[in-house]
């Protein structure tokens, strides 16, 4: 064979097995991998502001990240991130982190708050946060041993109405003083 035919083969060989990696779909585990540098490895957040995504339910994430992708959530990166995947790829993301068990943080928390907020909990937030915020089928998110710092945040967004609260959660949060909400958020935030 001559050279010139071997370099074609060669070549054509080359763009056939490139275009067979390119045309690959993206595994939910890679796809997941993207996520880790905010949301820590299999979705166990290390960064305080940031929350741990494992547990939580396929239908929240692809919720979530729907939210963030359309603007209906706001955030400072997340609405940019999601606009690069597909409804698929939330799918297959959320299905992922599904999988995974729900973060444990460690964290100092005040026990006299974390009590008080054992009994706020008991009369406003049990019927949509079960198991004190730590079960994932509820599809309201995960919020057991979330850091402090982003459920504070979080009800910044929500009190100024730059996140949406359900009906039935914006009704009982209007009756809590701030104290009474941050000795709420201690006690989610203790939860292991």
């Amino acid at each position: 064979m001559s050279v010139g035919k071997t370099l074609a083969v060669l070549l054509g060989s080359g763009l056939l097995l490139g275009a067979a990696h390119v045309s690959a779909a993206p595994t939910a585990t890679m796809l997941a991998n993207t996520c880790a540098g905010c949301h820590g490895t299999d979705g166990a957040s290390t960064g305080p502001a940031t929350p741990s995504i494992a547990g939580n339910s396929e239908v929240y994430m692809v919720d979530t990240m729907n939210a963030f992708k359309s603007g209906e959530r706001p955030s400072t990166v997340m609405g940019r991130i999601g606009k690069g995947y597909s409804e698929e790829e939330f799918k297959l993301m959320g299905s992922h982190f599904a999988k995974q068990p729900v973060a444990k943080t460690s964290q100092k928390l005040d026990a006299a708050q974390v009590k008080a907020g054992s009994k706020l909990f008991g009369k406003n937030c049990e019927k949509c946060h079960d198991e004190k915020g730590g079960l994932a089928d509820d599809d309201s998110g995960i919020l057991a041993s979330q850091w402090l710092p982003y459920l504070q945040y979080s009800m910044v967004d929500f009190k100024a109405g730059s996140r949406e609260m359900a009906k039935k959660m914006k009704k009982k949060v209007d009756k809590l003083s701030d104290a009474e909400l941050d000795a709420l958020l201690q006690f989610f935030a203790s939860q292991q």
